[in-house]
């Protein structure tokens, strides 16, 4: 008979058997809505879920070559510990697919493998920050509340607007950098799809070689740039990618990358991401991300090493990949432009890059909604469109703004679901 434990402890905020951190950590909101979304479609609702940062299967299934490697390395038994940087061959096909592609070439010691991009950005802010310590980043952006608080560390948030694309200029960032440890940028950005012009980047990074001579003559530890470039490859329109690196190379020393094939290659449950950076960071991450097991799995990396070498496949699935991706971005484009040509209070930015959509629902005020957790449940109910409201990643103010992903739905369930917004957005503006 089986002992039962049924009966144990619940998780609360009071609970004494767990670490202050641990009590203070914020769970995620976006799971918290994608609760709803499941029991709203298990009640037979049609839902239009644009919530995930993910992408269905069914909509993007990875690369047949990548899951034919995987397939294979299985099949060869590479199902053993991999080495703690990374397999060889993987880091070396990293090297060569980031001199091929964004013309860096970094040393092999540079380059380390993990099991997606979060271990890497967390490996990033261990292996940089102590106790106390300023970490600066902009505001939306993804989880970097969450990696501050874990880390005891003192985050300052620089809050950035629509007309400059969410992006963060060097004159908002530099009263902040003299006392910072870690400056955390992201582009393509997530949640926005919005890109930083080179002119911007190129100016923050002066500003970090600037920072950091000075620092050098006083003694004092350096400011690290850490660079999120997941979504790189999904760029659309005019808006060029650029890497730090590129425009001011003096910036090298002192910037990590943070990067995957997560986005890419529409490959999120495959786990395998690398950081790219001085050595001398990158060596302190691996034995951060050896010691807490977070490797990608060694089958998956013999099996990326061998399909990022193979350039034909690779570039013939981005090409797919991206129009894919673009067809979404641009029916929801055109069916909120369409609302906003018709007098209605919605506002959005074209696509850029990722697979976002950042879009202002402007009804804070009409009836009876205060808050943008309230438009969020209008259009859940209403229209059956799941969004993710600016605060699930670090804005505080109910301005009406929110995250719009195509990952996980179909070119035919967007158009359908532009109606229905927009008799939803007719009923409220009449609800007085």
């Amino acid at each position: 008979m089986a002992l039962d434990l049924t009966s144990l402890p619940r998780p609360s905020r009071d609970d004494a058997t767990v670490g202050t951190m641990a009590r203070g950590l914020v769970g995620s909101e976006i799971l918290r809505i994608a609760a709803e979304v499941r029991e709203l479609v298990a009640k037979g609702r049609k839902v239009c879920n644009l919530t995930v940062g993910d992408f269905s299967p069914r909509e993007f299934p990875i690369p047949d070559g990548l899951r034919q490697h995987i397939a294979t390395a299985l099949q060869a038994g590479e199902t053993n510990y991999p080495p703690s940087d990374g397999v060889l061959d993987l880091r070396q096909a990293v090297q060569r697919f980031y001199e091929r592609s964004l013309g860096l070439k970094y040393p092999l010691e540079g380059i380390v493998i993990a099991g997606g991009a979060r271990p890497i950005i967390y490996g990033t802010y261990r292996a940089v920050l102590d106790e106390g310590e300023t970490v600066v980043y902009p505001v939306p952006s993804w989880n970097n509340n969450h990696y501050v608080h874990m880390m005891g560390a003192r985050g300052v948030v620089v809050a950035t607007d629509p007309d400059h694309g969410f992006m963060p200029s060097v004159e908002q960032l530099a009263p902040h950098l003299g006392t910072a440890r870690l400056l955390c940028l992201c582009s393509p950005l997530n949640p926005t799809g919005t890109m930083i012009a080179p002119d911007v980047l190129g100016a923050i990074c002066e500003r970090v070689v600037a920072e950091n001579r000075q620092r050098e003559k006083q003694g004092r530890k350096p400011l690290i740039l850490m660079y999120d470039q997941i979504y790189w490859v999904l760029s659309f329109g005019a808006v060029k990618h650029v890497t730090p690196v590129e425009l001011v190379p003096e910036v090298a020393p002192y910037t990590v990358f943070v990067d995957g094939i997560s986005k890419a290659f529409a490959a999120t449950g495959v786990r395998v991401g690398w950081g790219i950076g001085p050595p001398s960071i990158i060596a302190r991450m691996r034995d951060v991300l050896g010691h807490v097991g977070a490797w990608a799995p060694k089958a998956e990396q013999v099996a990326v090493a061998r399909y990022l070498d193979d350039t034909a496949a690779t570039q013939s699935f981005l090409e797919v990949m991206r129009k894919r991706v673009d067809e979404r971005l641009e029916a929801l484009h055109h069916g909120l432009t369409r609302m906003r040509e018709a007098g209605l209070p919605v506002r959005h930015i074209a696509p850029q890059g990722a697979i976002y959509l950042s879009v202002q629902f402007d009804l804070v005020g009409q009836g009876g909604l205060k808050t943008n957790d309230d438009i969020r449940k209008l259009l859940l109910e209403k229209a059956g469109l799941a969004v993710v409201p600016f605060q699930a990643f670090g804005l505080n103010e109910d301005t009406g703004w929110f995250r719009l992903s195509v990952g996980a739905t179909s070119v035919a369930e967007i158009q359908d679901v532009m109606p229905r917004v927009e008799a939803t957005l007719r009923e409220a503006l009449g609800a007085k």
